[in-house]
């Protein structure tokens, strides 16, 4: 349940792999030869066996951790003093290996009575010399998760003082197996090399702020209202295809020798276009006025009519706005306030919440499925915005975006793949309150410059802003 991909069942000495299902069987080592000393073992590794008898206890059922009753006649020892930090880790082989000593086995190995040990489960003996009113030791059995990762940070945590440098390992709650798996196994090779493991848990997902009362949003300065609607009615349409072009286009005489980059036929020679064939000669040749881009004229027309025909028009080589660009975003309602939480990375300011919402419906005639309906996921959705200057600018600039249906639109969702459903349009927003695990949330200091871009490219800049108010 912490990273460990095996289960150990103390009772037949088997070891299982949880993902291959593959089977082996484990021992204790024998004892040493007389004359020789047994090698310590790392202190981190009592940790790691920790953990293991831990989760094969509250996996099985069957083994609950109990003190050991003393030998009837121990040799008398002096109690090791308490680690210093700085001090040499004292050698741990005796409660490491008593630990994992199987219930039932014959001969049993003296040890200190302090030292934890498996056994059947069953009601927790008393340690010697412990009165009555005390309550025994709870098994692990009865532990759940984060019981386990508390004892196994607080197993770290005494390493650490000890003075032995640590390294963490991360990401042991992972919704993939193969982070936690990693994670162990990373654990396991660490302790064998006698460094000491240190139990971290990854950072929450923080998606909305601290609940907030009615009295507490306030309305924004210099913006009229807190909320706004679309509706089909909205949907300015264009006049003809040629009467839109004669607005933005030259006709040139004598066109250059390269590529219409629509069509790709040169441009002296007749459109290449083989579509619906528009009231317009194939060989006509028009200049863009602000790019100075050349087309046929057969290919712009034939590209009208494959847009939203909104009166707008766009260069297909450098993106250059011709008019006042509109989507094809279905109805909706957008509202927007203050809250009194900050974002991370603006500590000095307020935040700004905006809140969609569009509600399921029919695809229109300027939809790619006209007739169909179209579902809306995730709605409402919260972003987020600081409270700042630009952060201002931002928001009265996504509200020239949403009167022109440019925030939202209907197609295939990057994420899911659901077809025929409410996405967003290229226009970037952060959904995350109080965390960037999804790179949808703060701190993020570009945020704001890339989102002023983003809506540039829509053709939403601030002279936008005083075209609205006229």
């Amino acid at each position: 349940t912490i990273g460990f991909c095996y289960v150990i069942d103390f009772a037949t000495m088997g070891q299982i792999n949880r993902q291959t299902q593959r089977k082996r069987r484990v021992r204790r080592p024998g004892r040493p030869a007389p004359g020789r000393q047994r090698p310590p073992r790392p202190l981190p590794c009592l940790l790691v066996m920790s953990v293991k008898a831990a989760v094969s206890a509250g996996g099985l059922g069957t083994a609950t951790l109990q003190p050991r009753k003393a030998p009837p006649a121990p040799p008398v020892t002096p109690k090791a003093p308490a680690p210093t930090p700085g001090a040499k880790v004292p050698d741990a082989t005796a409660a490491a290996r008593g630990s994992l000593k199987p219930p039932g086995s014959q001969g049993v190995r003296r040890q200190t009575a302090s030292a934890p040990a498996l056994s059947p489960a069953g009601p927790a003996a008393s340690p010697p010399g412990a009165g009555s009113s005390k309550a025994a030791r709870p098994g692990l059995g009865t532990l759940n998760r984060s019981h386990l990762q508390r004892l196994a940070i607080a197993q770290s945590r005494v390493l650490i003082a000890s003075g032995v440098p640590t390294v963490p390992v991360k990401n042991l709650n992972g919704s993939s197996p193969v982070n936690p798996a990693l994670a162990g196994i990373t654990g396991i090779l660490m302790s064998a090399a006698g460094l000491p493991v240190c139990l971290t848990r990854p950072p929450k997902l923080v998606l909305h702020p601290p609940p907030v009362s009615k009295s507490e949003i306030q309305s924004i300065p210099g913006i009229s209202h807190t909320c706004r609607k679309t509706t089909k009615k909205q949907a300015k349409k264009g006049k003809a295809p040629e009467e839109v072009l004669k607005k933005y286009l030259q006709k040139v005489r004598h066109p250059p020798d390269e590529d219409c980059t629509i069509c790709m036929e040169r441009l002296s020679a007749p459109s290449g276009y083989k579509g619906p064939q528009p009231a317009i000669k194939p060989d006509l040749v028009g200049k863009l006025a602000k790019c100075g881009h050349i087309f046929h004229l057969h290919c712009l027309v034939a590209m009208y009519n494959n847009g939203n025909k909104d009166g707008s028009l766009q260069c297909p080589t450098c993106k250059t706005i011709y008019g006042v660009k509109t989507g094809t975003q279905p109805p909706g309602k957008m509202e927007y306030h203050i809250i009194p939480h900050a974002l991370p990375g603006h500590s000095d300011c307020k935040t700004i919440r905006i809140i969609y919402n569009i509600p399921p419906g029919v695809q229109g005639p300027e939809h790619p499925n006209p007739g169909k309906s179209f579902t809306a996921r995730g709605f409402p959705r919260h972003c987020y915005l600081p409270d700042s200057e630009k952060g201002r600018k931002v928001l009265k600039l996504l509200l020239v975006a949403w009167d022109r249906r440019l925030i939202f639109a209907i197609g295939t969702s990057s994420t899911t793949g659901e077809s025929d459903t409410v996405i967003w349009n290229e226009i970037h927003h952060k959904t995350e309150f109080g965390s960037n695990l999804t790179g949808h949330g703060y701190p993020d200091i570009n945020y704001l410059d890339n989102v002023l871009a983003e809506l540039a490219a829509q053709g939403i800049t601030e002279e936008s802003l005083a075209q609205e108010k006229d």
